[in-house]
């Protein structure tokens, strides 16, 4: 049982799976079910680490919001697994090229951000294919989010909240201040996205792909990789779905 239950180091965490170790003694759990218990960042780690693994993560979270993952509920916990609805996702994939010419790749479950790296605002040029978006982008920097991650930091900089099944992309300014009303741009999924750092020397980025950095960057190209498929999931009553439309009607409301 013990190989199926992957937790945090943290006490809450700890106490999670003691409790779960002997509520889950003498039951049996399909053999492709991995239990989570940490946080989102948690989750993301332990999701990129088995990027190549064919098995279902159900979450249970100790951190705080736990977007990504499911509430521990000691009663129910048998009944939620046995119940608990499948969602796949695709990460984005961010390949950049240093001003050293090193080109170092990364994967993204929520968000590649692009970020001022100094005092200064970053000069940005924003183009899908063939196709500018925007020619110079003056700004803190710039968030290309999934579905899944259009709730996390992509809505803190007012991004848009995206269905799970819009197949499209969120491309957001940080504190846009040239075009100072330029609010962004939804693109579909199938999107190759790149952004050149149009100041290298002046004005460096980083490139963050969820929370692996890379500094002093000159072009960011960021795509979907359908190759690889994240399985979630979730109780069913509380589905990814479920807590994106909550947090879509919140925004509307608030």
């Amino acid at each position: 049982m013990t190989n199926k239950i992957i937790s945090d180091t943290n006490k809450k965490s700890q106490k999670i799976k003691s409790i779960l170790l002997k509520k889950l003694k003498d039951k049996k759990i399909k053999s492709k079910v991995a239990i989570v218990i940490g946080g989102d960042g948690f989750m993301l780690k332990i999701l990129k680490k088995n990027k190549n693994s064919s098995k279902l993560y159900y979450g249970i979270n100790s951190g705080n919001y736990g977007f990504l993952m499911n509430k521990f509920s000691p009663k129910k916990i048998i009944k939620n697994l046995s119940k608990a609805k499948m969602i796949s996702i695709s990460p984005l994939e961010m390949k950049v090229v240093n001003k050293q010419g090193l080109i170092k790749k990364s994967l993204a479950i929520n968000e590649v951000s692009i970020l001022r790296q100094s005092r200064q605002a970053a000069s940005l040029q924003v183009a899908s294919g063939k196709k500018n978006i925007i020619k110079k982008l003056i700004s803190d920097g710039i968030l290309v989010s999934t579905p899944a991650g259009s709730t996390a930091y992509n809505m803190s900089v007012h991004g848009p909240i995206l269905s799970l099944n819009s197949n499209k992309l969120s491309i957001s300014p940080i504190s846009a201040f040239r075009p100072r009303r330029w609010k962004g741009k939804i693109v579909s999924d199938k999107s190759i996205i790149k952004i050149k750092n149009l100041n290298p020397m002046k004005r460096p980025i980083s490139a963050v792909a969820d929370n692996i950095e890379v500094r002093n960057a000159k072009i960011i190209t960021v795509k979907t990789n359908k190759n690889i498929k994240f399985n979630l999931l979730y109780d069913a009553n509380r589905s990814l779905q479920k807590k994106i439309k909550i947090e879509q009607l919140r925004r509307e409301t608030s």
